[in-house]
């Protein structure tokens, strides 16, 4: 761990946004660079009898540059808070989160990921991804609930 990147994926929700503080936190204690990866799933192409809509590669075009503007910024804003010397490092990836950040995390000496935390049915009915990360993950997990 001591050597190796701190991994935070972001959906960029408050919750999300909550646990970069924590992924910042660790990478000033063991003075190491974190990688911010984002998610993004495939757009789904549907008929729509006629009515005009943006085709799915303009929306994708549209998806990926407000991802990359979200992840610069997020960027620009931990930058801040790091110590001198490290790095952020952005990642986009795409396909299924859980999936994506498994793979990610092969390479890194700790994942810090938000928990959504619902409870309930919404919990029994809900696939929770920082869950799959936990159960799967090969490096230690730390699971950021709501503030």
């Amino acid at each position: 761990m001591r050597t190796r990147d701190v991994l935070c994926p972001t959906d960029f929700s408050a919750t999300a946004s909550h646990a970069l503080k924590y992924a910042i936190e660790m990478a000033n204690l063991y003075h190491v660079d974190i990688r911010l990866l984002h998610v993004t799933s495939p757009v789904k192409s549907a008929h729509f009898y006629g009515i005009s809509v943006d085709t799915p590669a303009s929306v994708e075009q549209e998806l990926s540059h407000f991802v990359e503007q979200k992840m610069q910024a997020i960027k620009a804003e931990m930058q801040q808070d790091l110590a001198k010397g490290l790095s952020i490092n952005t990642v986009v990836r795409h396909g299924e989160a859980g999936a994506e950040i498994l793979a990610e995390s092969e390479e890194v000496g700790m994942v810090v990921i938000a928990s959504h935390g619902s409870r309930g049915l919404s919990d029994f009915l809900r696939h929770h991804v920082s869950q799959e990360v936990v159960r799967f993950a090969k490096c230690p997990v730390l699971v950021v609930k709501q503030p």
